[in-house]
C-alpha cells in the first residue's frame, strides 16, 4: 500500500494541532502507544503491511525520551552513529551527526527528520494519553480510551511506551510547599531555565544527575548535590565528529549495521577472551587505563570476560574507578563520598559523564551525603536534612524512573476474563519473549520487561522487536488468523529462563532499578534479559521459524480488518 508523504512541518506544534483534528477513525487495524523511537518505527513497519494505524502520544510533540528529557547536559551515552536507526541505508547516508555523543536537541532533530522524511506525523495524535485498554473477546479487538474522551478499537495494540518514561515519585515531603522553582529532569520545561545567580540543589546522582550537575554548576551561584548512592561515572571523551571521520563511518555502514545486529549488546567490538584474574595487576591496570581513555560506556566491561560474573574480578575494576576518582577530586573526604563501595561495578547502570568529578573541585559546589544526613523534608525555603536546612532558589529532582514496567502499568489494561495486567503482574512481570503476556492477545510490547532493552543499545533492540512483531502480525494476516496469545506455561518458562540467566551474573543481588528496588512496594525481580541481544534474537527467530511454539494462534473465521485499511 502506498501513502502520500506530507511535507515537513516548519512548526511541530502546528502539525500536532492539525493531527489531533484529522485523527483516524474510531476503528483501526492497529494502535501504537507512544511516538518515540520505537513507536515511530513500529508505525513505519505497520504501514508497509497496509494496516491503518494510529499512534497516541501524551506529549506535545514526537520524540519520546528525547522529547521529555530536556534537562541541561542531556545526551546519549551510546555513540551517535550507533545510536540511530539502521532500517534505511539512505537515512544513514543523509543525516550528519555533529558530535561523538549527540545532545538531546540534536537527537530530537534527528527524530523529527525521520518522521518528516517518511511522512509519519499524519498518523500521530499528540497530547493524548491512553488511559485504558479493554479486550473484547466477542469481537477479538481492543477498545482503548484516552484522556481526551476519544475511544478507538483495534485488532492489534503495540505498547511503545518506553522503558524509562514514568518518573518515580521522589517520596520527599514538602516539595509542593517550596516557594522556589522545582524541576524534574524527566519533565523539563520547554522554555529556557536560567540558573544564573541562583542557589541550586540537584537531588539524585544517577545518569541524569551526572549529566546535569556540571552544566548547572557552570551557571549557578551555588550548587548543592544531594547524593544517596554514588555512581560509577566513566569519562565520555565527547568531541565534534570530523567530516572525514563521518565519511569513513558512513562508507562502512552496511557491514557495521549487520555487525550491530549480530552483537551481544548492539555495539561492535572485539569480545574479551580472558578472565581478569588471569592477568597480573600491572596488565589489568593497563587494560583499564586504555578503556578509561577510550570513552565508551561499556569500555571497562570489554576488558575481561568475568567482570559481571565474578566478585573478585569485579573488585579489581571497581577499585580502579575509585583510584581515578581520587586522582581527580582534590578533597579526600569528598572523593571518598563519591566512591561507590556498596555494590559491584556495573550492577547498577554506569554513567557516562563530562567533567563530573572535576565539578566537585569548584568552590561553589557542595556534596551532601544523604546516608549520613538524610533529607527530612523540603521546606518553603529549601531542603532540610538531619544536619540542618539548605536555603535554595531552585530544586532539580533527578530521582529516576519506575523502569520497564511503570509505563505499561500506567495504562489500565484489561485482558481475557476481566483480568488486569496489574493483577497478572502483581508479583512481577510475566510474558513470553518479553513480548506478549498470557491472556492479553495481540497486545505486544517493545523494550518492555524480560527483554534485553536497557542492557543494550536500545535502537538495535527496538528494531529487532518491532520487526519481529510486524512479521508476526504479517504471519497472522497471511494465514487467515485472528490473534496470537502466549501460553501460561511458555510464559512461566520464559520467566524462569530470564531469572536463570540473571543469576549467572552479579546483577540480582543488588538493590537497583534493574530489580525494581528503587520503587517502594514494587516486586523484586530482575527485569531484563541478560543473555545478550544476539542470543535473544536467535530465540525469537527460532520461535517464528518453528510456527510460534509457546503461543496460541487462533482464527474466528470471519473477522476482516477494519474498513480504514487503504
Amino acid at each position: 500500500m502506498s501513502r502520500p508523504t506530507i511535507p515537513p512541518a516548519s512548526d511541530p506544534t502546528v502539525s500536532a494541532a492539525e493531527n489531533n483534528g484529522r485523527a483516524a477513525g474510531d476503528r483501526v487495524d492497529a494502535v501504537v502507544v507512544g511516538a518515540g523511537l520505537s513507536g515511530l518505527y513500529q508505525l513505519h513497519r505497520l504501514r508497509r503491511l497496509g494496516l491503518s494505524t494510529v499512534v497516541f502520544e501524551a506529549g506535545d510533540d514526537i520524540g519520546g525520551t528525547w522529547y521529555w528529557n530536556r534537562y541541561p547536559g542531556a545526551r546519549c551515552d551510546i555513540e551517535s552513529m550507533s545510536y540511530s536507526y539502521s532500517f534505511s541505508p539512505e537515512l544513514d547516508q543523509e543525516w550528519e551527526w555533529s558530535e561523538r555523543y549527540a545532545a538531546q536537541p540534536e537527537i530530537l532533530r534527528y527524530i523529527h527528520h525521520v518522521a518528516d522524511r517518511f511522512g509519519l506525523r499524519e498518523d500521530v495524535v499528540l497530547r493524548t494519553r491512553v488511559t485504558r485498554a479493554v479486550y473484547d473477546a466477542a469481537d477479538h479487538r481492543w477498545r482503548l480510551s484516552t484522556d481526551t474522551g476519544r475511544t478507538v478499537t483495534a485488532r492489534f495494540v503495540i505498547m511503545a511506551t518506553g522503558c524509562m518514561s514514568v518518573p518515580k515519585d521522589p517520596g520527599i515531603p514538602g516539595v509542593d510547599g517550596f516557594t522556589g522553582a522545582v524541576h524534574h529532569t524527566a519533565r523539563w520545561p520547554r522554555e529556557e531555565v536560567s540558573f544564573a545567580g541562583k542557589r541550586v540543589a540537584v537531588i539524585g546522582t544517577g545518569c541524569s544527575g551526572v549529566q546535569a550537575v556540571p552544566v548547572i554548576a557552570g551557571e549557578a551561584a551555588s550548587l548543592t548535590v544531594f547524593q544517596r548512592t554514588p555512581a560509577y561515572v566513566l569519562p565520555a571523551r565527547n568531541r565534534p565528529l570530523r567530516a572525514a571521520e563521518r565519511s569513513a563511518l558512513k562508507a562502512g555502514y552496511p557491514e557495521f549495521r549487520q555487525a550491530q545486529r549480530r552483537s551481544r549488546g548492539g555495539t561492535v567490538f572485539a569480545p574479551p577472551t580472558r578472565s581478569a584474574l588471569e592477568a597480573d595487576e600491572t596488565e589489568r591496570t593497563a587494560a583499564y587505563e586504555a578503556a578509561w581513555e577510550e570513552g565508551f560506556l561499556n569500555g571497562l566491561l570489554r576488558t575481561y570476560t568475568d567482570i559481571l560474573t565474578d566478585e573478585r574480578a569485579n573488585a579489581t575494576v571497581a577499585e580502579f574507578v575509585r583510584s581515578r576518582i581520587r586522582s581527580v577530586v582534590t578533597d579526600p573526604a569528598t572523593a571518598e563520598l563519591l566512591s561507590p563501595r556498596t555494590f559491584p561495578f556495573a550492577t547498577k547502570r554506569p554513567c557516562l559523564g563530562t567533567g563530573y568529578y572535576e565539578t566537585y573541585n569548584l568552590p561553589h559546589v557542595a556534596l551532601v551525603d544523604l546516608r549520613a544526613t538524610p533529607i527530612e523534608r523540603v521546606t518553603p525555603r529549601g531542603v532540610r536534612t538531619t544536619d540542618g536546612e539548605h536555603e535554595l532558589d531552585v530544586i532539580v529532582l533527578a530521582t529516576g524512573f519506575d523502569a520497564l514496567t511503570g509505563s505499561q502499568l500506567a495504562v489500565d489494561v484489561v485482558g481475557k476474563g476481566g483480568v488486569t495486567l496489574r493483577e497478572r503482574w502483581a508479583e512481577g512481570p510475566r510474558n513470553h519473549l518479553g513480548l506478549v503476556s498470557a491472556g492479553f492477545p495481540n497486545l505486544f510490547t517493545v523494550l518492555g520487561p524480560l527483554s534485553p532493552s536497557v542492557l543494550t543499545n536500545i535502537t538495535v533492540a527496538l528494531e529487532q522487536q518491532v520487526e519481529w512483531i510486524t512479521d508476526c502480525i504479517g504471519h497472522l494476516l497471511g494465514n487467515g488468523l485472528t490473534e496470537i496469545d502466549a501460553t501460561p506455561s511458555a510464559e512461566a518458562g520464559w520467566g524462569t529462563h530470564v531469572a536463570e540467566l540473571a543469576a549467572r551474573t552479579l546483577y540480582p543481588a543488588v538493590d537497583s532499578w534493574y530489580t525494581g528496588a528503587n520503587v517502594p512496594g514494587k516486586p523484586r525481580v530482575f527485569l531484563a534479559y541478560a543473555g545478550g541481544l544476539d542470543r535473544y534474537r536467535e530465540e525469537c527467530d527460532a520461535v517464528a521459524r518453528d510456527g510460534y511454539p509457546g503461543f496460541v494462534l487462533s482464527s474466528s473465521g470471519t473477522l476482516p480488518l477494519s474498513e480504514e485499511r487503504g
